[in-house]
Order: structure tokens, then C-alpha cells, then sequence
């Protein structure tokens, strides 16, 4: 397969450009213009193309066999979603030497073309793009274009080095590349449509629902402005106010700043007050869920959806948000938790097949701790949440209550990582249960008494990090699995790739070195627990990467969201889809064998309403 690499010089300005727009904006305003791009086929002479749109449509589409080849670019969402949406041209492949860097180095290094031309010492980006500021292809003269050409070419030549190197020398694994392809696929070939009309009725109804809980939350500015009152008025609602250790005092303080995790999840509150209250307090004109639905129905007058999933986007490897819509992140809880979803919807003619892979992280850790029992009734399929909760009220799990069942699946979720009783107290809370000090205590107790094996894998997670510290050899779960790297401060995960733990550093303290490593955000505490938590969501996503492959070799995967996968299918194909998602969502690769993976199957025509596959021969149709 020939390898076509490329690179877009295109119109920008102060008002107009990637900093200040989505690429998805971007790439489909009117404003928008080729100034020229670089193709280089293989590893022959790169050439530069410049000239009206319709000349180029015609020479890059008759000149090169696309269909048969793979398009190579750095951020190829944006070069791919060109060569798509404006010269319909659709390659075999898609490559990205920008993905495969996320890869190789992990998400606290810059992986820009600069920095890793330097890096790899294969040459110096230009800045001839200075030049080109506010300047339409007619603006440049001969000689102009000329450079700008040059600086093109150098680009292309910069990423071909660099994919070059990737997979020869720093050995990139292969079977990551059909992940990216299908990954950028998303947002290149987009398929999803949004219901503008649902969505322009529910903005409406969202301003006046934020107005009404404005008034009903009666806070004057005073109050949202000063740190005690806000924080009396968060617990008003049930809601904990979040805190954190100040840099400047070194003492505990509220988390009230825009930048703080907890408080901007708070913008995405099942309480509708608490999210009115804090849009007020970080002075939105609006809330995050009327900013979405803005930012949706924009796509959706310009066009189909096109998803921007980011590759290998957190440390454990998973996907990630981009482009300014997180459908990572769209609201699970509260009256309007599925109202954004509704507006995603199948073309016409298709359905929705989506499968949720069900507890994936709890099932991997009991597999690679060797907590037999747990992994034995995930194969059996039998309710490990009443289990759990069975040991913790003493009952039969058939007389376990919903209430009690819930406890039950709180602890395998949130206790499985070494969450202590303070913590996990808190976590009851957020979802309106209340328990004592002395019952949480308890409950942690009986989880870690029970799974003896988990708890003893915190340990060898704990060691590892001790021994990695000193460059030791060190053991992680079961044999072949991970493999930890001392000189590099890693783990390398089932897919070949890595989670680095930079700059790795121990402090002594009143309990026993504590261990912290440097991400851009700052130094970062890691300890056992959370070492593991890293694998297990790592290992689940190197086991949903090849589920979503194996999926997309007969049916177009259109989203993934945390342990889910979305895929597009015809409607008379949903019965024979959806066994056939299920089926894989089943399987795991050779060396996940034994884990009781489960994928449960929904279908609908929007994303927002998908029910319960039933099989025809089981008497309901499945669409």
C-alpha cells in the first residue's frame, strides 16, 4: 500500500484560525480557503500544489490512487477532514504521525512537529506561516508563494522522517494503526445527524429553566463572590463543597476556581440549582448544557456531526474529547441527561447499534489479581453487586434490597482501587446515601477482607514503584501481562505502548515514602492503588481497541464513550448487526483469554433513546 503524506497551507487570520475556531468551524466557513498543500507518494520527491479550487480538486483526485493508499499527515483530523469534506477524496488508511507520538511518549510531552523534529533531530520546522497572516492566495506574489511552498514541502518531509522512525526504530505497534484509522475516521467521514429542530426547543427551555433556578436559588452577588457563603449555599443543596490544598498557604481551601476539577464538574450536577449556581458564581452567560447545545446545533445547520475523539488522550491510553464537544462527557444524571443524546440520530434508513462493555474494569481487576471468586461469578453471571452487599448486611443475595444492592455496587466500583472509609463515605454521599464513619470503616473492611487478592496486588503495585524508583526489576498481576520499566519509568501495557510516570520522585513522610511524578499540571501523588487503577483502565482499553477493530471490519464504529462503542448499521441489517457487535464486545485477545468480558447490546435511532437488543427469533424486533 503506498503511503500518500500531505500537508494543508490554508487562509488564516487574528479572527480566523485554528486558536480561535474548531476545526470542524474551521474547515467548513465560508471563509475558509486552500492556499496550497505538499503530497509526497512514499518516500519519493515531495511537490507543491497551488493554485484555484477547482484546478487542484481535479489534479489531486486524478493524479493519485486515494482508495488504494494511506493518507499520512501530522493532526490528520484536520488535513484528513480537507481532503474529505472539500475534495471528496477517501483513502484506504488513515495515518498520524501526531496519534502515533501521543503513543509513544504519552500526553505530558508536546507533540508538536517542532518539538518532535528536534527530538529526532530530522531537521527544524520552518516559520515562513508568520508570513502568511491575513493573506488570500491572490495577496501572494510569485516569490512569496514560492517559500510558502518551501515550508510545506519541509513539513511533509519533517512527517514522513518522522513515521519513518516511528515504525522502524521506536517500533510503534501495529496493531495500533487500524485504532487511529478508525479513531480519526470518525471525525473525517462523519455519518451522525443532529436534530436541529429537538435542539432549538431545547435551548429555549433551558434559558428559561435557568432564569426559574436563578430566582429560586435567591443569591445575591455578595454570596456567589465570597468563598464561605457559596460554599453554605453548595450545602443547602447536598452538595460537599470540594477542596484542595492551596500552593500558596500549603492549607486546605475551597476548590472555587475555574480551573479546579471538582468544580468544574459541578457544572454537570444532577441538581439542576447546583449547576445554576455555579454558572452564576464562575460568571457564564450560560450553563455548560446551553453552551453544548449551542455548539451542536451549529454543527448540525453546517452539516452531519463529525465526532473528534481524540487518540490515546489520558495516561492510561483511553480516548479523549476534542475540538471543543466532549462526547466523552455528555450528562449522565439529572432531568436532561438525555436529551443531547436524542439529538444524535442515525441517517436515514440506518440505526444505532450500541454496546456498553459491561463493568470492564472490575472484571479486569479480579482477573489480574487472581481474586478467583470474583472472576468466577463474572463468568457465571451472577450479581456481583448483591454478592458484595450480601457480605456486608450478612444476607442471602436473593434478599438483597435495592438500597443494599446499590451499596453493594458502590463498593466494587469505587473500593477496588484502595479507597479509604473517608473517601468512600464522601462517594455515598454524592449519590443521596448516608452513611456513619464506624458503617463505612466497615464496609471497606469487608471488601478488602473478602478480596484478599486485590488487596495484596495494592501491595505489589506499592513495591513496584518502590523498585522502579531504584531501577529494580519489578512484577505487576499476572505473568506476561504488564511489564513494568525501571529506566524508563513505565509500564508497558498488553498493546506494546506505555503509561510514564516522569521524574519520578519519593518524599518521606509520617507514614512511609510517598512517591510523586510530574505531569504539565504539576507533581502528581501515585501509590498502589492507583497504580492499578492506571493498568486496569489501561487493559481495558487495549481489550475494547480490538473489540472496536474487529467491529469496524464490518460495520462503521461511529463513537466510542468510556466503555461503549457506537456503530451505524442499515436497518434491515440490525438484527444480524447487533449479534454480531455483541459477539465481539465477547471477545478478548489471546493473552485476555479467561476474562469474563460482557457486551450488553442496545439499538435505537437516536443515541439518546437506544433500548435492549431482543433478537427477532425471541419475539420483538430489535429496531
Amino acid at each position: 500500500m503506498d503511503i500518500i503524506t500531505v500537508d494543508f497551507e490554508t487562509y488564516y487570520s487574528k479572527k480566523f484560525s485554528l486558536t480561535k475556531l474548531t476545526t470542524e468551524q474551521y474547515v467548513r466557513s465560508p471563509e475558509f480557503e486552500v492556499i496550497g498543500v505538499a503530497v509526497k507518494v512514499n518516500d519519493g520527491d515531495t511537490v507543491w500544489l497551488s493554485g484555484a479550487f477547482d484546478d487542484l480538486k481535479s489534479y489531486l483526485q486524478n493524479n493519485y490512487e486515494w482508495e488504494k493508499s494511506a493518507v499520512l499527515a501530522h493532526n490528520t483530523m484536520f488535513d484528513g477532514a480537507i481532503l474529505s469534506w472539500l475534495f471528496d477524496i477517501h483513502p484506504k488508511l488513515y495515518l498520524d504521525t501526531l496519534c502515533m507520538a501521543r503513543g509513544l511518549h504519552g500526553v505530558e510531552s508536546s507533540a508538536s512537529l517542532k518539538n518532535l523534529s528536534e527530538m529526532y533531530g530530522v531537521g527544524e520546522k520552518g516559520t515562513e506561516i508568520v508570513n502568511a497572516l491575513d493573506k488570500r492566495r491572490e495577496d501572494f506574489n510569485d516569490a512569496e508563494l514560492e517559500r510558502y511552498g518551501d515550508y510545506c514541502v519541509n513539513d511533509v518531509e519533517l512527517t514522513y522522517k518522522l513515521f519513518d522512525i516511528f515504525m522502524t526504530k521506536r517500533g510503534f505497534p501495529r496493531k495500533e494503526i487500524p485504532v487511529i484509522d478508525l479513531t480519526l475516521r470518525m471525525f473525517i467521514e462523519p455519518l451522525l445527524e443532529l436534530d436541529t429542530l429537538k435542539l432549538y426547543d431545547h435551548l429555549d427551555a433551558l434559558k428559561e429553566q435557568k432564569e426559574t433556578l436563578l430566582e429560586e436559588c435567591g443569591v445575591a452577588k455578595e454570596e456567589l463572590m465570597s468563598n464561605p457563603k457559596f460554599a453554605k449555599g453548595l450545602e443547602e443543596l447536598g452538595v460537599i463543597p470540594p477542596m484542595k490544598i492551596s500552593s500558596r498557604t500549603g492549607k486546605e481551601t475551597f476548590a472555587f476556581a475555574k480551573s479546579d476539577e471538582a468544580f468544574k464538574a459541578l457544572q454537570e450536577h444532577e441538581n439542576p440549582k447546583v449547576q445554576a449556581l455555579v454558572a452564576a458564581r464562575i460568571g457564564l452567560k450560560s450553563t455548560l448544557e446551553e453552551t453544548r447545545t449551542e455548539r451542536f446545533l451549529d454543527i448540525g445547520l453546517r452539516g452531519k456531526l463529525p465526532v473528534p475523539i481524540k487518540y490515546y488522550a489520558a495516561h492510561t491510553g483511553r480516548w479523549g474529547g476534542s475540538d471543543k464537544v466532549n462526547l466523552q462527557n455528555l450528562p449522565s444524571r439529572g432531568p436532561n441527561a438525555k436529551v443531547l443524546k436524542s439529538c444524535i440520530c442515525a441517517p436515514e434508513g440506518y440505526t444505532l447499534v450500541e454496546s456498553d462493555s459491561a463493568q470492564i474494569e472490575a472484571r479486569v481487576l479480579a482477573w489480574l489479581a487472581g481474586q478467583q471468586e470474583l472472576v468466577d461469578a463474572f463468568t457465571n453471571g451472577e450479581d456481583v453487586y448483591k454478592m458484595m452487599a450480601g457480605s456486608i448486611y450478612g444476607k442471602e443475595p436473593n434478599r438483597i434490597t435495592k438500597e443494599e444492592r446499590f451499596v453493594g455496587k458502590t463498593t466494587i466500583l469505587g473500593a477496588g482501587y484502595g479507597m479509604g472509609a473517608v473517601r468512600f463515605r464522601e462517594q455515598l454521599k454524592t449519590f443521596g446515601v448516608e452513611v456513619s464513619e464506624e458503617e463505612s470503616s466497615r464496609i471497606i473492611s469487608i471488601y478488602r477482607s473478602t478480596n484478599y487478592a486485590i488487596k495484596a496486588l495494592w501491595r505489589q503495585a506499592n513495591d513496584a514503584i518502590s523498585l522502579m524508583y531504584v531501577n529494580s526489576p519489578a512484577y505487576i498481576g499476572r505473568k506476561g501481562v504488564l511489564q513494568v520499566k525501571p529506566f524508563e519509568s513505565a509500564i508497558q501495557l498488553p498493546s506494546g505502548l506505555h503509561m510514564y510516570y516522569n521524574d519520578l520522585k519519593a518524599e518521606e513522610t509520617e507514614t512511609g515514602l510517598q512517591f510523586t511524578y510530574k505531569t504539565r499540571m504539576g507533581r502528581t501523588k501515585i501509590y498502589g492503588g492507583k497504580i492499578i487503577e492506571n493498568v486496569c483502565q489501561g487493559i481495558a482499553r487495549c481489550i475494547m481497541s480490538e473489540q472496536m477493530v474487529r467491529i469496524s471490519k464490518r460495520y462503521r464504529v461511529l463513537l466510542t464513550v468510556h466503555d461503549s462503542v457506537i456503530c451505524c448499521v442499515k436497518d434491515s441489517e440490525v438484527d444480524e448487526a447487533a449479534a454480531y457487535v455483541e459477539e465481539c464486545m465477547r471477545w478478548t485477545p489471546e493473552w485476555a483469554k479467561s476474562i469474563p468480558v460482557r457486551g450488553d447490546v442496545e439499538v435505537g435511532k437516536n443515541y439518546g433513546e437506544c433500548v435492549e437488543w431482543v433478537p427477532n427469533h425471541l419475539g420483538r424486533s430489535a429496531a
